[in-house]
């Protein structure tokens, strides 16, 4: 019996994730973190750069109450469902077509697995992207200026109505390229702490390594992204007009020092590493309780 169970509990962990996981997992996280992306937002957006992080949240709790740090929760959701969805997706998918498990595949192979997965996240993402920015920034506004939407499809659908098609993809190019630092950052570096600890002996494939490797990941994918991060959230919020293409942002952005590329940074990683750490967390209890057993495939 004792043997019996021994072999259960081994081969739970052998299981590997469906492709919709990661997007399920990073949903779950978005409505733990969202409330901190958003104050990410609103100092990257702020003019004059004078409020602090503490100064902001008073802000948003006198302005909306506490439903205020919920601003725009509908658009996250269908970011992430679009966003992650894809890139965790592709990801896994690709990683299956390597014979054996993960740990066989050389890190560079995972980077480039995980900037390609990106890549196309990304850009599928980014209607979604720009109206979690929108709906974020929208209580910032005079009440003439706000734009309102009602919920996420309502500001795609009103976007795509009243500004056309192509403007829900500005900001793609960004976007994209964020989203592939940010798949390297989190998935293969994730994937590569974790294997590299575990290969130790001093730690198991468990809750804490879990959670340990997904911190470190989400510490490097907030350095490799931050830049980039500043310049899309500028670039999705300007009106029209207001900046040519994305070397005119970068100019901008330059204008305001070194520091302007990393504007946001503090509550950037405040947000990235609980939202990466629970993203992972729900993802490997999805694939541990619900994930199916790789076969081998068989002569017949």
């Amino acid at each position: 019996m004792d043997c019996c169970l021994r072999v259960m509990a081994q081969s739970k962990h052998d299981r590997v994730s469906r492709w919709y996981f990661g997007g399920l997992a990073s949903a779950g996280a978005a409505c733990c973190t969202h409330p901190l992306d958003l104050l990410k937002v609103h100092l990257q957006t702020q003019q004059q750069g004078k409020l602090t992080i503490g100064q902001m949240i008073v802000k948003i709790y006198r302005g909306d109450g506490i439903l205020g740090f919920y601003n725009g929760i509908s658009a996250s959701l269908l970011r992430q469902l679009t966003y992650s969805t894809t890139r965790f997706g592709m990801y896994e998918t690709i990683k299956k077509q390597f014979p054996g498990d993960s740990t066989t595949i050389p890190f560079y192979q995972k980077a480039l697995i995980a900037g390609i997965s990106g890549a196309c996240g990304g850009w599928v993402g980014t209607p979604g992207d720009m109206v979690n920015v929108r709906m974020q920034n929208d209580m910032k506004l005079a009440p003439e200026k706000r734009r309102n939407y009602k919920h996420a499809i309502d500001g795609v659908i009103r976007v795509a109505r009243e500004e056309g098609v192509t403007k829900l993809f500005n900001g793609a190019t960004m976007a994209t390229c964020r989203a592939i630092l940010m798949t390297i950052g989190q998935l293969s570096f994730y994937d590569q702490i974790k294997q590299t600890v575990i290969a130790t002996g001093y730690m198991k494939d468990n809750l804490t390594t879990h959670f340990f490797s997904s911190f470190c990941a989400a510490s490097i994918a907030t350095v490799l992204t931050q830049p980039l991060d500043v310049m899309k959230t500028r670039m999705m919020n300007a009106p029209p007009g207001q900046f040519k293409g994305i070397m005119d942002c970068f100019l901008y952005t330059a204008k305001l020092g070194p520091a302007g590329f990393f504007k946001g940074f503090l509550p950037a990683w405040v947000r990235l590493a609980p939202h990466t750490v629970f993203t992972f967390i729900f993802f490997e209890q999805l694939r541990i309780n619900f994930g199916y057993f790789r076969t081998t495939t068989t002569s017949k």
